[in-house]
């Protein structure tokens, strides 16, 4: 009588798959975040450790599974240097009007993010 034979990602009671699936459900969310850019190759690495005894007799496995996700897309700004009312230095971040002006939609430009420096 034939014995039905299994592959090694169907034993440890369906661990190792388990692992896999968790993999994937992070690169399926990394694929879905609109902060990653869409065609970005993600990738599962599985790796499986065979540790065998001196008798070769019994063999020790161990599977690992690794996601490499999509970084998410760079957000920029940009800063301007300067010097305050008492010449001490400031870097503000610059805005898209000048602080106080209302824009076409009637919103207002809120007043610059200013960059906190460490004492000199």
């Amino acid at each position: 009588m034939k014995q039905n034979r299994d592959s090694i990602l169907q034993m440890a009671r369906g661990a190792f798959i388990e692992r896999v699936d968790y993999e994937m459900n992070k690169v399926i969310d990394n694929i879905l975040d609109p902060n990653t850019k869409a065609t970005a190759k993600r990738k599962i690495t599985l790796t499986i450790e065979l540790a065998p005894d001196d008798e070769r007799q019994t063999i020790g496995v161990s599977v690992t599974a690794k996601s490499t996700l999509a970084p998410t897309n760079p957000v920029a700004t940009s800063l301007y240097v300067t010097n305050d009312n008492n010449g001490e230095l400031v870097v503000a971040e610059m805005v898209p009007q000048v602080p106080g002006q209302t824009s076409m939609d009637g919103t207002e430009q809120e007043a610059p993010k200013l960059l906190k420096l460490a004492a000199r």
